[in-house]
């Protein structure tokens, strides 16, 4: 506790220095006054005085349309967001949320320590006890996948592509969630144990092929932390007055690693339901303003789908391949662009990204996979409906005007929809967005500080750096470093080590411990988990300064894209060209049992040095080629780009195959089998994946920690998941990448009926994944812990019987090493001993094989 007070107290230090900064607007990079005079754009790119519909026919724009560019003629043309929130007003909201959500995440340490009986111990901080409900994983999955890009860049490219931007931002980015719930099973099943996908790598591939794969883990959690600063302090530069690109990263820093210090990873669950129903209230608010406008606002020319569309029709779009230079078609080869680079880098944003393989291990297998179809569905709202009603509307304002209200370079890094919110909702419109851009950067950012950690402590730390036992060897027992189980070994030679829950100088270490009321714990004694107990307590402490040192290094990292200029839509285009090489040898490794290192190592390498270089040759060619002056320019089209991308996810696939078939041409069934044994392998003695599974593939507690049923047991006790996310992926792949968009093909230009219809499909998914996304999670909760509760009071602690406390399953906790409760008189005990003998099958079976 002393230890996060002192951190907590180095946090707050830099944004106190900091103030100097803020007070002084010389030293700003960003002059704010920029941003409020003239800009020089061509309106008559954009004028257009008949509707644009398609067809051949030449009709007038409404009465309304002329009147209002008569009226802003009158008044004068807008241009620009004007930074008008006052610094101190942005400094309280700052204050108030990080407030709010350290609470939240003290709240959720209190209900984990007092209802569950958590241990405070390292695997707990990284996967919130391992039992987490259907709606929180749903609601984690939202909050995590909406980074502030998903805000800003899909109404960014809605005002670019027209309706074809929102939807090919949603449904390219929503497959990758639900075809992930394939490799959340397959995690379970093939590897049980494991808290990091790199622990996979690691346990099949040795040690180069996972320094690389650490190394690709750790580029695209520095690509998705760039993306959130450069966004976040983009809109904050642009609606909070004298407030400094420095200061605003600061303060976003502080408020990232504040509540994620207090809670871990359990608490980003808690705080991400309470964000992610912030941000779906707010998106509806927008929406009520813009399609509806219920208090007549004199600002807003909207009011309904109608006069939207109005506007919208008399706007020439300036991307040559949307069809009769209409925003209301989704033949747009821009869109269409954007659309392909959108599903290739976000393959690679989700694979490798600790992040939603840290969800996945949160949760149980079947509710982890139903968790991440519903995630994924309900995501999809969120930048379909607001890219929707704030991309459109920015088009339909600056027809309004006849005008358009920002620069290319403005809408570049994601300035739309702030001033859309400005324009439409004045002040509250302008405290709306800091909130929305606040919620994302917090619940996005708090998670990839969460997963740099855990890679840094589980594949850095305790296997290269300060190993517990450095001598050991594939297959030994990290405590006794005997051999766990195997062919021809004497019973002599293999592991006998019991399990923590059954160990009674354990228990006499937990009673010691309980009696103790000093800040000082005593040292463990027992003389089998004692010392590996001590070293997992230091590796918490060391968790605590990783994430301190990591949220500190957002800062830099968001000053130097400032310095280099580069806007959101470049850092989110070059994703995929970076990463994406790595999706499919990532999918093998858990799924194919052929896949060798060399072929790892040669589609993860071969795809990036190809993505890179296809992608800066073909900018090369573009006018001005990579000079300075046009590097980032010419290196952001969009062209270059999905070139890129697709050679690097196509390079890498094709090599991580064919060199892995070249180098192991063929398998046996034993062959197979040991190759997933040295993932099972994969455990922490304290808290053997058995135990954690045990309910899931119906199993009693075996006498020591390594005892296990076979692979074809976890198989078909996870088989309906399995099936289940095969399934969902499947069937919405196919919906969101050929038939709906096929679909729309069939239409050239909507028109009037047909944009109503495309309107009322955003509002009722945005309506229906609000409901879920509001009611669902908090149900689940109170019911899970009103029934703990219940649990409790039958059954009342005692410490000296167990270690491990009587599971409600109506709350599915299933947390690793806890106080300890009285199980004699538990009802569900009776059931367990009548079908004794019959529930374990091929589990006695492993435990004989592993004297063999």
């Amino acid at each position: 506790m002393y230890t996060r007070l002192c951190i907590l107290f180095l946090f707050f230090c830099p944004l106190t220095v900091g103030e100097d900064e803020i007070t002084d607007p010389s030293e700003k990079l960003t002059d704010p006054e920029e941003t409020t005079k003239p800009l020089e754009i061509d309106a008559s790119r954009f004028f257009t005085d008949t509707l644009i519909t398609g067809q051949d026919s030449v009709v007038k724009c409404k009465a309304r349309v002329h009147e209002s560019r008569e009226a802003a003629r009158t008044r004068g043309l807008d241009h620009g967001v004007n930074p008008s929130v006052g610094l101190g007003a942005a400094l309280v909201i700052f204050l108030l949320v990080g407030v709010f959500a350290a609470i939240i995440a003290q709240g959720f340490q209190k209900v984990r320590k007092n209802v569950y009986h958590d241990a405070d111990n390292l695997d707990t901080a990284f996967d919130a006890g391992g039992s987490v409900s259907i709606g929180l994983t749903a609601t984690t999955i939202v909050s995590q996948w909406t980074w502030s890009a998903t805000l800003l860049q899909s109404t960014t490219v809605a005002s670019k592509f027209g309706i074809s931007g929102p939807y090919w931002y949603a449904g390219g980015a929503t497959i990758q969630i639900i075809i992930f719930s394939i490799l959340s099973i397959m995690l379970k099943t093939r590897a049980p144990g494991a808290k990091t996908f790199l622990q996979v790598i690691k346990a099949r591939f040795g040690k180069v092929t996972h320094l690389i794969f650490c190394t690709y883990a750790f580029f695209t959690n520095l690509v998705v932390m760039m993306s959130l600063t450069v966004a976040g302090t983009a809109v904050l530069n642009s609606l909070v007055s004298d407030l400094s690109p420095e200061a605003a990263s600061m303060l976003l820093a502080v408020v990232i690693g504040g509540y994620t210090l207090i809670g871990g990873l359990g608490a980003t669950f808690y705080v991400s339901y309470f964000n992610t129903m912030l941000i779906f209230i707010l998106i509806l608010i927008l929406v009520v303003e813009v399609f509806h406008n219920p208090f007549n606002n004199p600002e807003n020319p909207f009011g309904s789908a109608e006069a939207v569309y109005d506007f919208i029709a008399c706007w020439k779009s300036q991307d040559e391949g949307n069809r009769g230079g209409s925003y209301l078609t989704f033949y747009s080869s821009g869109g269409l662009i954007f659309g392909v680079i959108n599903i290739v880098g976000n393959f690679g944003s989700v694979f490798c990204d600790q992040a939603y393989w840290q969800s996945s291990v949160a949760a149980k297998p079947l509710q982890g996979v139903w968790g991440f179809i519903f995630g994924g569905l309900a995501w999809f709202a969120i930048p379909f409906t607001l890219a929707t009603t704030m991309g459109l509307a920015y088009l339909g304002l600056s027809s309004a005007q006849g005008a358009p209200l920002l620069s290319d370079d403005d809408i570049s890094k994601g300035l739309a929809a702030p001033l859309v919110a400005q324009k439409l909702l004045g002040t509250t419109g302008e405290y709306a967005m800091l909130l929305l851009i606040l919620m994302a950067v917090m619940s996005t950012g708090s998670a990839e500080v969460i997963a740099v950690a855990s890679i840094i402590i589980y594949d850095v730390y305790q296997t290269y750096v300060f190993p517990f036992n450095k001598d050991l060897k594939d297959g030994q027992c990290i405590l006794c470093s005997k051999y766990l189980r195997g062919k021809g070994k004497i019973s002599e030679d293999l592991c006998t080590c019991t399990s923590a829950n059954n160990c009674e100088e354990c228990k006499v270490d937990i009673i010691k411990r309980l009696k103790n009321k000093k800040a000082m714990k005593p040292h463990l004694t027992c003389s089998i988990h004692g010392e590996y107990k001590e070293y997992q307590e230091s590796l918490l402490n060391y968790k605590n300064w990783c994430i301190v040192i990591t949220t500190f290094f957002t800062i830099p990292l968001c000053l130097f894209c400032w310095a280099l200029n580069l806007n959101l839509a470049w850092t989110y285009y070059f994703t995929g060209i970076l990463i994406s090489c790595s999706v499919v040898p990532i999918g093998l490794s858990i799924i194919w049992a052929r896949a060798t290192a060399t072929g790892m190592i040669a589609g993860v390498l071969g795809g990036c040095v190809m993505g890179i270089i296809s992608w800066l040759s073909y900018a090369s060619t573009l006018p001005g080629g990579l000079s300075s002056e046009y590097f980032v320019k010419n290196s952001g089209a969009e062209i270059p780009m999905l070139i890129g991308n697709l050679v690097s996810i196509i390079v890498g696939a094709v090599a991580s195959i064919l060199v892995s078939f070249c180098t192991r041409w063929r398998m046996s069934k034993e062959d197979e089998d040991a190759e997933w044994n040295k993932t099972r392998d994969i455990d922490n003695p304290l808290s053997p994946w058995v135990q954690v599974y045990k309910e899931e593939l119906n199993l009693e507690e075996g006498g020591n920690f390594h005892a296990r049923p076979t692979l074809e047991v976890v198989i078909r006790k996870f088989r309906p998941a399995k099936l289940t996310a095969i399934g969902a992926a499947i069937v919405f792949s196919v919906l969101f990448v050929v038939i709906w968009p096929g679909s729309m093909l069939s239409i050239d230009v909507l028109d009037l009926h047909g944009f109503q219809v495309w309107t009322h499909i955003s509002r009722i998914w945005a309506y229906a994944a609000a409901a879920f996304i509001i009611i669902i999670p908090f149900y689940q909760e109170v019911r899970a812990i009103i029934q703990q509760v219940k649990s409790n009071r039958e059954n009342p602690p005692n410490p000296t019987l167990c270690l491990d406390p009587p599971r409600n399953e109506a709350s599915h906790d299933d947390s690793f090493i806890r106080m300890s409760f009285d199980r004699n008189n538990d009802p569900s005990e009776s059931l367990k001993n009548r079908s004794k003998g019959q529930i374990n099958d091929g589990y006695q079976k492993t435990i004989q094989d592993s004297a063999l």
